[in-house]
């Protein structure tokens, strides 16, 4: 071959090859729509289905070469399974903006415009007259965190919706303005609610167990998670400290070693410390309430607040 002619570049790209640089981008998924526009013809699909290379997670959505898909994987292929104008939303969006922990075993939430498919196996359909944005996360299509709260305070408890915004805010997913701009419909009486306790940084749920105990027995409401010289206590009130101590962070050998170091900083700066438990907390809460009030806390002047219904 003459050295001047140049080489021809290398355009045998096949239908399968193109296939699956797709899947590879979107969690190993590819639709029926996206193989037909790789060249591949229906039967072509079909064969590929029998031979084993595509696996039918629903219908028309499938996996490539396996069917062992990741989590996300399965969120975006029931949304596909779904249609148009389909997103992710409820507990399965808020779980893909880190704002809840899921049980992955639990059917996968899509809201879809009122017109779409009746029932699927594995995904929980939500159907809505009311128009909604759909924006992507991680390749998948989503309803906005603002939407994905709304949704989950229609179906969850008070405090479980409550533990979920206060990640929203602390994440920096949702703001003040987002949720009050989707207030109003189902699921607004609970962000009502929430927003009008005002913002609240706590990290846990035993974080809020102890606020939420605080607030009923009458006492002032603390500073909550702020800097102390080196430190960040879980709430104070002057000299006084309260600390949270849940099972999941503090019963093994590092932890409960800086459980130690933390409180000797906490005292050597002038604070008295107070540490108080889930069990304390839940199971023995005015005991635990006379503890923080032997200790200084200081009263509210206004009654106690009721609690959550």
């Amino acid at each position: 071959m003459s050295r001047n002619r140049q080489a021809r570049p290398d355009t045998a790209d096949t239908p399968d090859e193109r296939a699956a640089r797709i899947a590879a981008s979107q969690w190993g998924v590819i639709g029926n729509d996206e193989l037909w526009a790789c060249g591949l013809s229906r039967d072509s699909v079909m064969r590929r289905v029998r031979g084993g290379l595509l696996r039918e997670i629903h219908r028309g959505v499938y996996a490539w070469g396996h069917d062992g898909l990741v989590w996300r994987g399965r969120c975006l292929a029931a949304v596909k399974a779904c249609g148009p104008g389909a997103g992710l939303s409820y507990h399965a969006c808020c779980a893909a903006w880190r704002l809840i922990e899921l049980d992955e075993d639990r059917p996968i939430d899509v809201t879809i415009p009122m017109r779409g498919p009746r029932a699927i196996p594995g995904i929980a359909i939500h159907r809505t007259r009311l128009p909604f944005e759909v924006m992507r996360l991680d390749g998948i299509p989503v309803t906005t965190p603002a939407r994905a709260l709304l949704d989950l305070a229609s179906v969850e408890s008070y405090e479980f919706t409550r533990r979920a915004v206060r990640e929203a805010m602390a994440r920096k997913r949702a703001s003040i303005r987002d949720l009050t701009a989707v207030r109003g419909r189902k699921g607004g009486k609970h962000l009502t609610r929430i927003l009008a306790d005002g913002y609240t940084p706590t990290r846990s749920e035993l974080e809020d167990a102890v606020l939420d105990l605080i607030e009923r027995g009458g006492l002032v409401r603390p500073l909550i998670n702020r800097r102390n010289h080196a430190r960040v206590p879980d709430f104070r009130w002057g000299e006084l400290v309260v600390e949270a101590d849940g099972a999941a962070w503090h019963d093994h050998k590092l932890a409960r070693e800086d459980d130690v170091e933390r409180q000797a900083e906490l005292e050597a700066a002038g604070l008295r410390v107070v540490r108080v438990t889930w069990s304390q907390v839940i199971g023995r809460p005015a005991q635990t309430l006379a503890r923080l009030r032997a200790a200084g806390a200081p009263g509210a002047t206004r009654p106690p607040r009721p609690r959550p219904g």
